[in-house]
């Protein structure tokens, strides 16, 4: 843990930051096989300062994190280029790597200008709101009828994929890709077939309207047979969609909550797991948030799942 300091968020006082916790730590330990060499139980919630460079302008913030569990509690008013500094250092950066751990600059400025007895005004708490989705409006009812004129039957497997065949993949089918494929359009055919389902006639696919929280692929696999037990929406068949499935629900605009996917399906669920792995290595995903499939490191195998089924 290094420095022991307090701060002040609101009326909380903070006494554990962990000055070695960083964003690229963050996953082993609370979400993948549980860091159980720090974490000593579920309820135990440790805090550490990192550099958000996901909006405009990159701000610093104090994330409290626990096992399944993160909350930003606080932004902190830094100087512009103290933070803008510790962002140039990081060199390239993909699209899911924008959260930095501090540098030695920042964590100097913290301790001499903000904790223990520092300037309070500098510190702004993060208030959580409560927000009911708005999952778009109203899909006429599944009649049950699985085909349509120009259904499609998908490639549903789970294998193995390179570069040039996903991007063959996605021109081959037409879908839309904002890299690969601009111009590309696939027409869906979504019926309600329920509070938590939606089926796509074209392709007969039973959706899941929302989905399961980021985790490791080890914990997705598990998470799924545990719906299957439980029988999902009254089903025991559900599994993760191949590529080609999961980019046939790409949309070409992004709706209202910034996803390139009908208003139907939930924001929770922005990038997913596909049943396809990459060669030489990987895994495969469809980002909504970005219009896209992209690949990442297996040492990095954290995602959210929209499973599917065949009706």
């Amino acid at each position: 843990m290094g420095m022991f300091h307090n701060l002040k968020v609101g009326n909380q006082v903070i006494n554990s930051i962990d000055w070695e916790m960083t964003p690229d730590l963050t996953f082993g330990t609370f979400e993948s096989w549980g860091g159980r060499e720090r974490v000593r139980n579920n309820g135990e919630r440790i805090y550490y300062f990192f550099v958000d460079n996901w909006g405009d302008d990159p701000k610093l913030c104090l994330m409290e994190r626990g096992v399944k569990h993160a909350r930003i509690v606080a932004e902190i008013d830094a100087p512009q280029h103290l933070v803008r500094d510790c962002v140039k250092k990081q060199g390239e950066a993909a699209f899911f790597e924008r959260s930095y751990a501090i540098d030695n600059d920042i964590q100097k400025w913290l301790i001499n200008n903000v904790l223990d007895d520092g300037d309070q005004s500098l510190v702004h708490p993060v208030h959580e709101k409560r927000v009911v989705e708005d999952m778009g409006p109203r899909l006429p009812r599944w009649d049950k009828i699985p085909t349509t004129d120009d259904a499609v039957l998908l490639p549903s497997n789970q294998t193995t994929l390179s570069d040039d065949e996903v991007q063959s993949t996605i021109r081959q089918w037409n879908f839309w890709d904002a890299e690969v494929n601009p111009s590309g359009s696939f027409v869906n055919h979504l019926k309600d077939s329920g509070s938590r389902t939606l089926v796509d006639q074209r392709t007969g696919l039973m959706w899941q309207r929302e989905g399961i929280d980021i985790t490791s692929i080890r914990s997705m696999h598990r998470k799924i047979n545990e719906l299957n037990d439980k029988r999902f929406a009254g089903y025991s068949d559900w599994r993760l969609p191949s590529l080609e499935e999961a980019m046939s629900l790409m949309e070409s605009e992004p709706n209202e909550k910034g996803l390139h996917l009908n208003t139907n399906f939930s924001r929770e669920q922005p990038f997913i797991f596909v049943a396809a792995q990459r060669t030489p290595g990987g895994y495969w995903f469809v980002d909504f948030k970005h219009g896209r499939s992209f690949w990442s490191s297996g040492t990095i195998p954290g995602g959210f799942g929209r499973l599917c089924r065949q009706i």
